[in-house]
């Protein structure tokens, strides 16, 4: 029996990576998706391709009215809604502190943030309703640990992290689920959203992130959207019906810190340096 026989789901950010990838997993394992985004040409080849599973929506998350349209979207036409995954994002404001902009703050909080909690909140009246619902937020190993991305990009993933964790004490009453998943170093467009590339240049890019993104955690391969995506679909499913306020890390071990093979780079460096003699 598939996953998600059955079930009906919104994914925000849901034309392309880590969004694209769970949304034809979902489909895949039987559920009716919603495709939120403000790609529409993507957005719309991806649901012909999936013929009935899949229909899609523009969605900016930033703009509540947006939200909510995508909400009673799913539960007019497919009668309820027992998942959401707000999974809309970019890298945001970057650069030094001194020289953001007051607006690539509010900017970046707006979509990182602001379309997280939008979600939550049109998604909980459904799901309280129901008695059930699996509400999943991406995070990332950013809002856990320091230097894994720009500043304001961090301190929102922090917050989204904290609310999924606060907002699960309150909705687990009705049997609502609310939890997290915290990526590492995964392909997907973020990383070039802001260039303008040919394909023959974007291939490239491509091949020296996935270098870099290769020896980032003990885990020797760059994580692949597809890994994001079966996280969510533990989430979203019943198998994981006891786990509420969760962050689910998936980064290939890169939180746990230096590998075993840094440490040991560094013994021989430490090794290589003569005694000063006084």
């Amino acid at each position: 029996m598939r996953e998600l026989n059955g079930k009906v789901a919104i994914i925000t950010g849901g034309a392309s990576g880590i969004g694209e990838a769970t949304v034809k997993l979902f489909v895949k394992e039987g559920a009716r998706v919603i495709v939120s985004d403000i790609q529409d040409n993507k957005g719309h080849r991806l649901c012909n391709d999936l013929g009935t599973g899949a229909d899609y929506l523009h969605t900016d998350v930033t703009k509540e009215q947006d939200v909510k349209n995508a909400v009673d979207f799913a539960v007019k036409k497919l009668g309820r809604l027992d998942c959401i995954f707000n999974n809309a994002g970019g890298p945001g404001s970057s650069g030094g502190i001194e020289s953001m902009s007051v607006e690539g703050f509010d900017q970046t909080i707006a979509l990182l943030l602001r379309g997280v909690f939008l979600g939550i909140k049109h998604a909980s009246p459904i799901m309280k309703k129901q008695g059930y619902g699996s509400i999943i937020n991406t995070g990332s190993i950013a809002g856990l640990r320091t230097g894994n991305g720009p500043h304001i990009y961090s301190a929102a993933k922090a917050a989204v992290i904290h609310l999924t964790r606060s907002v699960a004490m309150e909705l687990g009453e009705y049997g609502v689920r609310v939890n997290c998943i915290c990526p590492g170093a995964i392909m997907t467009p973020i990383f070039f959203s802001s260039m303008k590339l040919n394909n023959e240049a974007l291939e490239k890019a491509v091949k020296q992130l996935e270098e870099t993104f290769k020896d980032a955690q003990p885990i020797r391969r760059a994580g692949l959207p597809e890994d994001i995506a079966k996280a969510a679909l533990w989430l979203a499913s019943d198998e994981s019906s006891f786990v509420n306020g969760h962050a689910l890390v998936v980064d290939g071990g890169k939180i746990g810190g230096s590998t075993w093979s840094d440490w040991l780079r560094f013994q021989s460096y430490l090794g290589s340096i003569p005694p000063k003699i006084e």
